[in-house]
Parts: structure tokens; C-alpha cells; sequence
């Protein structure tokens, strides 16, 4: 029986706490006080569904098993998830104008290997547009071996983009002739979607990653997309993640981050080559 005074139940400062050092320890979110209520909206449906009397009790529960599903659910719900087809262009931009020719002039003949991360993917709008952009910019003549690593830390967003269809609304950013040519139009009961191509699927691997935590990668990147994430993190993570990412990149190869972030106030070793894009020399 659900509690007839679900509705009054509040997140007291000590559970909202609980829950920012949770979420802290986990994967590096540093939640500012602002976010309590934002957090409590999240949350409310779970303690709901699970009878809970109080967020206590719903902390308790999902805390008690951290390889639970409950506690997937409960990351899935407190990590943010917003993006889009082509979001911060300019990024797409420089990767098609300056990037990949910059990349393909390091060999000049044979077979270009080329190895990127998405790396807060969400839902696959990100690696789904670099594939796109890679398809369209790379030569005809030349046999590029393009890959396309695709992490998040939210399963739930994974699984919407492992599945690769989108709301008609979705692909609004996305051109005209790009639709055409890389997405399946369907109707499901009235509903107009979009279904991504197999030749794009075929370029991602979508994997679960905790950014704070050891990554399985096994070879190094040409190129990695970490954007608008480092906003949830306070300084010491970016300076961890940013000397992270500089190991793990080729030599000349680029970061790009949010428009709205910067890893000035930090020591690392990037080069800053233009506006939130970071280049290893």
C-alpha cells in the first residue's frame, strides 16, 4: 500500500547530503546545494514505487546493495542527460576542417587508422553525429579504419542509444539530405521516428564507463569528445581527468569539451587551439 502521505515527504538536508557524497564517491558529480530539489524530483517516483515512508528509507535500500538494480536506477536518475544532433557545431566544425585533414596528412599513403571516445554519449546523438561527420569528410580514395568508442555512465541512456531511434523532433539539427541519407523513417501508432542506419552503427561500440574510475580502454585515441560534463565535477577531478585524457591520446590528438567549461585554473599539459578545443603536442 502506498503511503497516503507520499506527498508531504521531504528530503531533509542529511539525506540530500547522503546522497552528494554518494553520488561524489561514485562518479565524480559534485551536486551543489542548488540541486536538492532537483534531486528530489528524480528520486520521488522510486521512493513511491518502492513504499518507502521517507527518503531515509529509500537511501537505505538502494545503498544496501550497490551492484543492485536499484542503485543502477538511482545513478541513471541523478546523472544529467541533455544533448542533441550536432550540438556546439563549431567542434564539428573544426573536426572536419582542421582535424581530419591534419590526421590524414600524417600518412599521406595506405590505410588511415583512426580511434575516437564519445565519452558522455547519453542517448547517442554525440557519436552518431561524429560518425556522420566522419562519413561525409573522409576521402573517397583513401581506406580509413574509423572507430568510435561510446560511453556513458547511465544505462538507461545507453540503451536509447544502442537502439539508435529518435523522435522526429530529434533530428531538427540534423540536415535534410543527412536524414535522407542516414536515418529510416517508421511510424509507430501515429508517432513519427527515426531509425539510425546501419552503416553509422556499425562505426560505435557503447560501452558503460565511470569517468572517475579505471577505464578498459586498450589503445590509444586520435580524438575524444568529453563535453559538458566537467561542469558536474569540482577542480581536483577535471586536473585528474584532463592528465587522463592527455595519456591517453596520440600525439597531436585533440579534446574537445564544452563551450561552457575550461581547463583554465588547472595545471595540464593541452594546448588550447581554439574555443574548449584542446590539442596534445
Amino acid at each position: 500500500m502506498i503511503p497516503t502521505t507520499f506527498h508531504l515527504l521531504e528530503l531533509t538536508d542529511k539525506d540530500f547530503q547522503t546522497i552528494r557524497e554518494v553520488l561524489y564517491e561514485h562518479c565524480g558529480i559534485n551536486l551543489t546545494p542548488e540541486k536538492k530539489e532537483l534531486v528530489r524530483s528524480r528520486l520521488s517516483s522510486h521512493v513511491r514505487r518502492n513504499n518507502m515512508r521517507s527518503y531515509t528509507e529509500y537511501i537505505d535500500m538502494v545503498l544496501s546493495n550497490r551492484n543492485g538494480q536499484e542503485f543502477v536506477t538511482f545513478i541513471n536518475r541523478l546523472s544529467t542527460n541533455l544533448t542533441s544532433f550536432f550540438r556546439e557545431p563549431k567542434h564539428f566544425d573544426y573536426f572536419k576542417s582542421v582535424f581530419l585533414p591534419e590526421r590524414l596528412a600524417r600518412k599521406n599513403t595506405g590505410p588511415v587508422r583512426l580511434r575516437g571516445w564519445s565519452a558522455a554519449c547519453s542517448s547517442g546523438e554525440e557519436p552518431y553525429t561524429l560518425a556522420m561527420t566522419l562519413k561525409e569528410s573522409l576521402p573517397s580514395g583513401r581506406t580509413v579504419d574509423a572507430k568510435i568508442l561510446a560511453s556513458d555512465i547511465s544505462t538507461a541512456m545507453l540503451d536509447k542509444a544502442r537502439g539508435g531511434r529518435y523522435p522526429a523532433d530529434r533530428l531538427n539539427t540534423v540536415p535534410v539530405d543527412l536524414q535522407r541519407k542516414y536515418f529510416k523513417q517508421g511510424n509507430d501508432q501515429g508517432e513519427k521516428y527515426f531509425q539510425v542506419s546501419p552503416t553509422l552503427r556499425e562505426m560505435i561500440i557503447f560501452k558503460q564507463i565511470n569517468l572517475i574510475q579505471p577505464w578498459p580502454l586498450t589503445t590509444k585515441l586520435d580524438f575524444i569528445f568529453c563535453r559538458n560534463v566537467l561542469i558536474y565535477f569540482d577542480k581536483e577531478t577535471h586536473r585528474k581527468l584532463a592528465e587522463r585524457f592527455y595519456e591517453i591520446l596520440n600525439p597531436g590528438g585533440v579534446l574537445f569539451i564544452g563551450h561552457s567549461e575550461s581547463l583554465s585554473g588547472i595545471q595540464h599539459m593541452f594546448k588550447s587551439v581554439a574555443p574548449a578545443i584542446y590539442v596534445k603536442s
